[in-house]
């Protein structure tokens, strides 16, 4: 869901012209970030349904920390804290909203592993409604956050430049990259790699 959560982050820079697009794509994705070391650490951890090698949403992925709606808030909460420190309270605001974002958008993906709480405490139902299952609607929703995505940047930043002609040429080059690095980054996480 890496190319869902950027097209997300585009779309929102087009909203929120004051945010730093780095910023967002970076709050876009920072629950992941956060996983991988504990991923390492063996404190959250991915089954592969079926056995064999992890695929495109075939893993039960036990984020019970970063990826509990709890935990979500608390690390969305933190990652604004830290972003008023460089930016105004608003952009501070937008940054950690979009942390949160990454919840919300991997809720329609993920399998039945989403903790309300973090470690699972309680043992409360877990949610996710499992689009994964379906791996072309799950790439076909990926792929329309991000061509929205760079759509939205794009005509933000064409209705920004106005009359300037050389500006109104990097917005349509940036909307480019962002639609190609989001298709190659939804390729390489559907080749496994």
């Amino acid at each position: 869901m890496i190319a869902g959560h950027f097209g997300f982050a585009a779309a929102v820079k087009a909203k929120a012209p004051r945010a730093p697009l780095w910023a967002l794509m970076l709050a876009s994705v920072w629950m992941d970030v956060i996983f991988v070391p504990l991923f390492l650490a063996h404190v959250e951890t991915i089954d592969v349904i079926g056995g064999g090698a992890p695929r495109y949403g075939n893993g039960i992925i036990h984020a019970d920390w970063t990826h509990s709606l709890v935990g979500a808030l608390v690390i969305s909460a933190a990652f604004a804290l830290v972003a008023n420190l460089f930016w105004d309270r608003v952009v501070a605001l937008v940054l950690g909203a979009v942390v949160f974002s990454h919840w919300l958008l991997d809720l329609p993906m993920h399998h039945h592993d989403m903790p309300l709480l973090p470690a699972n405490a309680g043992h409360l139902p877990l949610l996710g409604f499992g689009l994964w299952s379906w791996p072309l609607a799950s790439m076909l929703v990926e792929l329309a956050l991000v061509a929205l995505g760079a759509f939205l940047y794009r005509r933000a930043a064409v209705s920004i430049a106005k009359d300037d002609v050389a500006a109104k040429n990097r917005a349509n080059v940036s909307s480019l990259v962002l639609l190609a690095s989001g298709v190659a980054t939804l390729a390489f996480n559907v080749a496994g790699q």
